[in-house]
């Protein structure tokens, strides 16, 4: 009797053994993951810890206990407000590139953004940058060389607060002047112009005769001039300051364009914000109705990637000027630096300015196009910024 009462012991330990041991294999197994309807949970166990991680949280539970840790991305609680220029969001150009500069900072560092925009005239600007900085923004963009007297009659008034102002220097302790080589990126365009005319005419439109948009003009003629030094170049600018309207009038655009094609050029190259679009209705219209096809070159964004489908065949390439990478950087150092202030150059060494190849339509010259690129960033061209 006693003998079987120690057999049953012996066989209830051995069981308790085997189930203790099973437990412990589960215990040990690889990590898992799931992916369900967008969100993605994370489950790793090891040994008697268990973490999970589901859209950025992080519960981990250990021998009972339960501590959740929310995901936090380094601009949370950092404010930035844009103060766009005539045309806004949309504009497929100027704008545009600071807002693509603007929404990437937004994903990578989970700002909090306000975007304002002007009247149709623009009487507004500094208007709006008050309203940003009174508003409590920390960080504010003046998209825009005609926001330099607000952006210098403001920021003294908010001294906590950095304006990053493009295309214009002003000298004060809490801003930062972002400014381009618009000349260097031209003179690419330039020289893939003169490269692609089969008349030996090409044409600039300039949408407000300023030095800023006349510096496109100077870069556009030098680089033509390198390929073919007897090209002739047809200019017009759309209106004169204090008129600005020459940067959001497509009909304008529009019909300047078709006047150059119509006097010889074959390609036409505009820096002329949102009016461009009316050039590349232009380029369709004349290659369509004419014996040739006819190129248009775009400008500040990539404009074979944001304009029509329609008229993309006839985009031969565009003048990059990377404001979204300027905005991008500004919010990047103060995010991790705090207040910036200075003048921060972006030219052809920095990648600020460039050419774009999406259509493949610049793929046959592009060697030529890099030679140029090389001998001006190494300083043996030296592109001029002004006409004459």
């Amino acid at each position: 009797m006693n003998g079987l009462k120690n057999r049953g012991a012996l066989f209830v330990l051995l069981l308790a053994f085997a189930l203790i041991v099973a437990a412990c294999s589960s215990s040990d197994s690889d990590d898992t993951t799931t992916t369900a309807a967008g969100d993605t949970t994370e489950t790793t166990v090891a040994g008697d810890t268990t973490e999970t991680t589901v859209a950025g949280e992080t519960t981990t539970t250990a021998a009972g206990e339960t501590t959740t840790t929310a995901g936090s991305m380094a601009g949370e609680g950092i404010k930035v407000g844009m103060a766009y220029d005539i045309g806004g969001r949309g504009d497929q150009s100027f704008n545009d590139s600071a807002a693509a500069g603007l929404d990437r900072a937004i994903t990578d560092y989970g700002i909090e953004a306000q975007e304002l925009e002007p009247t149709a005239g623009g009487e507004n600007r500094e208007e709006n940058l008050r309203l940003l900085a009174e508003s409590g923004f920390e960080l504010i963009f003046a998209i825009g060389f005609a926001f330099g007297d607000g952006v210098a009659a403001t920021a003294p008034d908010f001294p906590d607060a950095t304006f990053g102002i493009i295309d214009s220097v002003v000298e004060e302790p809490n801003v930062a002047s972002l400014v381009f080589a618009e000349n260097e990126g031209s003179a690419l365009v330039g020289a893939a112009a003169a490269l692609k005319s089969q008349t030996g005419t090409i044409g600039f439109i300039g949408g407000v005769n300023i030095g800023l948009i006349n510096k496109f003009e100077a870069g556009y003629r030098f680089g033509a001039e390198q390929i073919n030094p007897d090209i002739e170049i047809l200019v017009q600018y759309l209106t004169e300051p204090p008129d600005f309207s020459g940067f959001a009038d497509p009909a304008k655009g529009k019909e300047a364009g078709i006047a150059m094609y119509d006097q010889g050029a074959d390609v036409v190259y505009h820096a002329a914000g949102g009016s461009g679009g009316g050039l590349f209705e232009a380029a369709k219209e004349t290659s369509e109705t004419g014996d040739v096809k006819v190129w248009a070159i775009g400008v500040d964004s990539d404009q074979y990637m944001t304009a029509g489908d329609d008229v993309k065949e006839y985009i031969l390439t565009s003048m990059l000027k990377r404001v979204d990478v300027a905005v991008y950087r500004t919010i990047t150092d103060y995010v991790t630096s705090g207040q910036q202030s200075g003048v921060l150059v972006f030219d052809l060494s920095a990648d600020g300015v460039g050419y774009s190849t999406s259509g493949g339509f610049v793929d046959d010259i592009k060697d030529q196009l890099e030679e140029l690129r090389v001998k001006i960033v190494s300083g043996d061209l030296v592109v001029p910024e002004t006409v004459g």
